[in-house]
């Protein structure tokens, strides 16, 4: 008998879990390789929000950037206030895993940051990243102002043609302004510092953008 794996869905508003008024990281802790506190960026940094699977090698992905001042990993895009991480896994909240970016704009700009997204992971997926299925896991940027929806809209459409070029299908990256950010529950922060031989799927694709 052959099995077949449902295909994923996004869960409505109406059906959506019903969460908490309390944050499930109550008190935001220390960056464990910037040394900063998750919830005080250098002054002067912007901040930029992205979804590419899991969240744990993408946020390994930008602190390693340089120019990047600060990251976190959390959960965006979805309905349910102060979701779990499982809760996000369910699928039933609606949220991606995703990774709060603060940079330096003197060092790193925000089109350059998005090349290092596209880069390193595959849009064209849908509802998942790899053997990683469901809307948790998708691909999604989320702006903040008006300068940041226009370069990223840019970006997208010059991923879409790049991506073309290359064989694969449309992309399905979620391209919106961004709502409420969720931290994620300590022990995913900096999670592949504190277990270097912990998961870390590559879905670079070798498509160049930018």
């Amino acid at each position: 008998m052959f099995f077949t794996r449902p295909t994923p869905t996004m869960v409505t508003a109406a059906d959506a879990l019903p969460g908490r008024t309390v944050p499930v990281l109550q008190h935001p802790t220390f960056h464990e390789v910037f040394g900063t506190r998750l919830d005080h960026p250098p002054a002067g940094s912007e901040v930029a929000y992205v979804a590419m699977g899991c969240f744990w090698g993408a946020e390994k992905l930008f602190w390693q950037t340089e120019g990047v001042t600060l990251t976190a990993a959390g959960y965006i895009g979805g309905f349910t206030p102060n979701p779990t991480y499982e809760e996000t896994c369910s699928s039933r909240t609606g949220h991606a895993e995703a990774v709060r970016v603060h940079f330096d704009p003197t060092k790193i700009n925000y089109t350059d940051l998005l090349k290092i997204f596209w880069e390193n992971h595959d849009p064209t997926q849908g509802l998942g990243q790899g053997n990683d299925i469901g809307s948790q896991y998708r691909s999604g940027i989320w702006t903040v102002g008006e300068e940041q929806a226009t370069l990223a809209r840019q970006s997208y459409d010059d991923a879409a043609q790049r991506f073309a070029e290359a064989g694969f299908g449309k992309l399905t990256t979620s391209l919106e302004m961004a709502p409420e950010w969720y931290f994620a529950e300590e022990y995913h922060q900096q999670y592949l510092d504190k277990n270097p031989n912990g998961y870390c799927p590559v879905h670079a694709t070798g498509v160049t953008c930018g």
